[in-house]
């Protein structure tokens, strides 16, 4: 009997990681479900939503007669995650809860602790996304250190691990992926990589997974679930008044309670306003909110964003951007929207400028910029610049217009 493999598998206690442990069981592995525990939530009607999925792992564990383990990160959830975000709303940014919790805690602390504590082979996750490598080629890597410099030096020969789109395009989720380091997918193994929700959802019920088949899909941020976002924010940050003022003429228009409630792009609550009026820009110095009266008002609409420093997922960039300083490829910052085409540009210090092919709608500081190429996701960069907006463009425009045409009234008749 040859070695078998030890495999840890993250469960949420969803259908996803579920089907995703039975695939490895049925593959021959020895796995280890555990189940994490990054923040103590209640529920509208104040149960304990992470008990209830904790318990629903449990009887996934125990109906394929595996281990069964819970592991807590929420001091590590609050410390790497949390604070960053109340910092990043208190800046006048949006951020992605999402993206960082699997950069710092699946993909980090926990992919640490199956590594090194269960003492795993590699560890599984139920995402739709898949890699360069073959599930054999997993067990036979070895960490690689990280480069001191900037880039790595170029007589280094290495063959990264890439990062594909799973095949269900709808379900994909290489986007909350995209911040993860090249140690831990080199270790990672993703049993969904080739199938669609539907055909999960059917080996679920063959399997007799009925209780998490009767869940709710989880939409809300990974922590707050489907509270009221402003409700929830003003727990933690000091509310601080402002006004709502037209982008238009600078009248005020009402009031909010901290520019951390709101992003951009979403519809103001504007008390006496009957037609709707949305956020366009902030003023964190003033605490003004910026709000414009349409849904699709030119203000709301950018093509050009600058990145910190990108995370690339190779590590490298990719060698026509080192050598060029400039690639052709295709980019997101919202999960699941359209790619749109652009051409990025390297700058020396690591981070990127994205110029789109197209104006987006409520391009957001905070949000991270994920770029593809054809079905790659290369990575992702925090956006921290906005380059400006439609209406901005258009009022230069016009007031270059306005004095050409002045200019011209005002030039005198050449003497005869």
């Amino acid at each position: 009997m040859g070695f078998i493999r030890h495999v840890v598998c993250a469960m949420s206690g969803g259908v996803d990681s579920s089907v995703a442990a039975l695939l490895l069981k049925r593959s021959g592995y020895s796995v280890t479900g555990v189940f994490m525990k990054n923040w103590d939530s209640l529920d509208e009607r104040g149960v304990c939503t992470t008990e209830k999925d904790c318990e629903d792992a449990y009887r996934v564990c125990q109906t394929l007669d595996i281990p069964f383990h819970q592991v807590s990160y929420v001091k590590e959830y609050w410390h790497e995650v949390f604070s960053k975000l109340l910092k990043e709303y208190e800046k006048g940014r949006t951020p992605n809860p999402d993206i960082l919790c699997n950069k710092h805690i699946k993909f980090n602390h926990f992919h640490k602790y199956a590594i090194n504590t269960l003492g795993a082979d590699a560890m599984a996750t139920g995402h739709y996304a898949r890699t360069s490598q073959e599930d054999e080629e997993v067990f036979q890597q070895t960490p690689i250190a990280p480069p001191i410099t900037l880039f790595r030096n170029r007589f280094e020969i290495r063959n990264p691990v890439r990062l594909y789109k799973g095949a269900d395009l709808l379900k994909d989720q290489t986007f909350f992926l995209s911040q993860i380091s090249q140690d831990a997918l080199r270790q990672t193994m993703f049993p969904l990589a080739g199938l669609t929700k539907e055909f999960v959802k059917k080996i679920a019920a063959e399997a007799g997974f009925h209780h998490v088949l009767k869940k709710k899909e989880s939409m809300g941020i990974c922590f707050i679930g489907e509270r009221n976002f402003e409700n929830f924010i003003l727990e933690y940050l000091e509310p601080k008044p402002g006004n709502f003022v037209s982008i238009e003429d600078g009248a005020v228009m009402g009031t909010h309670n901290g520019w951390f409630t709101l992003t951009l792009g979403q519809r103001a609550r504007i008390g006496g306003q009957r037609d709707p009026w949305f956020v366009v820009d902030k003023d964190i110095a003033t605490g003004d909110v910026f709000v414009a009266p349409t849904t699709n008002h030119p203000a709301l609409f950018r093509d050009t964003v600058r990145t910190e420093r990108f995370h690339w997922v190779t590590v490298d960039p990719p060698p026509e951007l080192v050598k060029t300083h400039m690639m052709d490829c295709h980019f997101r910052f919202i999960h699941q929207m359209p790619l749109t085409p652009c051409t990025v540009t390297l700058n020396m210090n690591g981070s990127l400028w994205i110029s789109l092919s197209q104006p987006i709608r409520a391009l957001t500081p905070g949000q991270f910029a994920v770029l593809y190429k054809g079905d790659e996701c290369l990575g992702s960069g925090k956006i921290v610049q906005l380059g400006p907006s439609e209406y901005t463009l258009q009022q230069g425009r016009e007031r270059l217009a306005a004095a050409a045409q002045h200019g011209e009234q005002q030039t005198p008749e050449p003497a005869s």
